[in-house]
Order: C-alpha cells, then sequence, then structure tokens
C-alpha cells in the first residue's frame, strides 16, 4: 500500500510539473494574426523549431512574419524572452538584404501581442503589385491557422 500511495505522488507531482511547464512556454509558441493588415506571426521562441514553408533549406528557425497577400516571408533569426512576457527579436527578410529588431510583448489583459519594431528597416509587404510600408507597431490576437496555397 505505501509503495502504491509513493507511486500516485509521484506521478501526480510530475503531472503537475509538466502542466506549469506548459503553461509558461505556450506564451511565445502560437500563431497570431493581425486582421487590418492581413499579416501573421508562426513562431516558437522556445524550441525554436519553425521551418518556413517552401524555405525549408533554410532549416529550423524562431518562426517567420507573412503576409496573406505576400509570398515573402520575414524571418526570426534570434529571440531571446525576457522574463516571460516580453521577447527581443532579430529578423531579417527572405533574400537577406534587409534587418531589424522588434519586441513582441503578451498582453495577459487582452490575451493579444504587441510587435514594436526598435531599429533597422521597416516591415513592408506587397499588396496589389505594390510595396506597403508596415507601421511601427502592430497588434495581433491569437488565430487559427490559415494556410496559403504559398
Amino acid at each position: 500500500m505505501r509503495k502504491v500511495a509513493i507511486f500516485i505522488f509521484f506521478m501526480l507531482s510530475s503531472l503537475l510539473a509538466m502542466g506549469q511547464t506548459a503553461c509558461c512556454d505556450s506564451v511565445f509558441h502560437t500563431y497570431v494574426y493581425n486582421d487590418e493588415y492581413q499579416v501573421y506571426l508562426d513562431i516558437d521562441l522556445y524550441a525554436q523549431n519553425v521551418t518556413v514553408p517552401g524555405q525549408e533549406v533554410l532549416g529550423a528557425m524562431c518562426g517567420y512574419f507573412g503576409a496573406v497577400r505576400d509570398s515573402r516571408k520575414w524571418l526570426i533569426t534570434s529571440a531571446k524572452v525576457d522574463g516571460g512576457t516580453k521577447a527581443e527579436l532579430e529578423i531579417v527578410n527572405d533574400y537577406g538584404s534587409e534587418d531589424l529588431t522588434a519586441t513582441l510583448t503578451y498582453c495577459p489583459d487582452g490575451n493579444r501581442y504587441v510587435l514594436r519594431q526598435t531599429g533597422g528597416s521597416r516591415l513592408r509587404i506587397v499588396v496589389n503589385r505594390k510595396w506597403v510600408k508596415l507601421p511601427n507597431e502592430l497588434t495581433f490576437t491569437p488565430h487559427v491557422r490559415v494556410r496559403n496555397a504559398y
């Protein structure tokens, strides 16, 4: 009987520890979307094992920034999570010709994310064959993944 009680105790403590890890690690392992500009972030800043569709040759990385109306991607090459609700990102375009730094902040009150560009080039996407500069601050919300044909 004592062995059963000890076994149950260890199993419950293991399950609780796994649950706490999953909770904390899920903030920056997500897919978020901005409705206004139709752009998204697909990220895993913890394991850094996201592959960019159509660019698998680059290997796994922290994630990428994409647009529904543009096949180009901005690659998140480096990420440092500060405290659990803020991350410092280094982002480069898929040609490697432009780069920028940004912060991604999780706002638990509204379940939203804010991407602020802090330096370097501006994020740009193509809409109707014209370049569109995105604002320095974008708000994203968790979203069901939308698969592109690209």
